[in-house]
């Protein structure tokens, strides 16, 4: 696998063809990058909803400013932050850390206290902007693996979160959207697979010290 060529090769899809779909094995794995992305402290205040329905994606189109991708791209991923960080959270998250690593709580209660205080020290908005940074470390990595697994994505901004979280019901499972990320198979006319990319000279990007 040729990483650079597939980095390469993606580009922000913008039409899809809608009668190819992603195997459940590249679902799957899209699953797991998910879970798997680095997150601050560990603490996975992020959720990923998938949408294949295609009627709750014909009615999500007009609350993302019409871009088609949402509904022709064989998933929608939805990545959403929970709506504040309650102490529990932070409870279960270090319980977690037990069983699996089997930490005594002689060494963990130091950081499972650090962590309750600096989350609780947090306005709702603060907790929701940190959390968000998090989204978009989720979303990197997401289209990253989408890249070298030939799975076409199109990262979006644009789309109203208060309809999407009403329509989809994330307020009852205490999350907020926050980003999307159709993908899927690129369309044999979507002129923009074929433009050459353009970025700057890497001289003029990276810094050697």
């Amino acid at each position: 696998m040729d990483t650079i060529k597939q980095l390469q090769w993606r580009y922000a899809t913008k039409k899809f063809d809608a009668d190819k779909k992603l195997s459940k094995n590249k679902l799957d794995i899209l699953k797991q990058a998910f879970n798997l992305t680095a997150t601050s402290y560990g603490l996975q205040t992020i959720s990923l909803v998938i949408v294949e329905d295609k009627a709750i994606r014909a009615s999500l189109v007009e609350h993302s400013y019409n871009q088609k991708q949402v509904l022709e791209a064989s998933h929608l991923l939805v990545i959403c932050i929970q709506d504040n960080i309650k102490k529990f959270d932070v409870n279960d998250y270090y319980k977690n850390i037990k069983a699996i690593r089997n930490t005594p709580d002689n060494i963990l209660e130091p950081y499972r206290k650090g962590l309750a205080e600096i989350m609780g020290s947090m306005t709702i908005n603060e907790q929701q902007q940190w959390s968000t940074n998090q989204a978009y470390i989720a979303l990197g990595n997401l289209m990253t693996i989408c890249a070298i697994e030939n799975i076409d994505s199109c990262p979006m901004e644009g789309f109203i979160s208060k309809k999407y979280d009403s329509i989809l019901k994330l307020k009852d499972k205490g999350l907020k959207s926050v980003l999307l990320l159709p993908v899927g198979y690129r369309a044999k006319d979507d002129m923009f697979s074929g433009f050459k990319k353009v970025r700057k000279p890497i001289k003029e990007t990276i810094i050697e010290i």
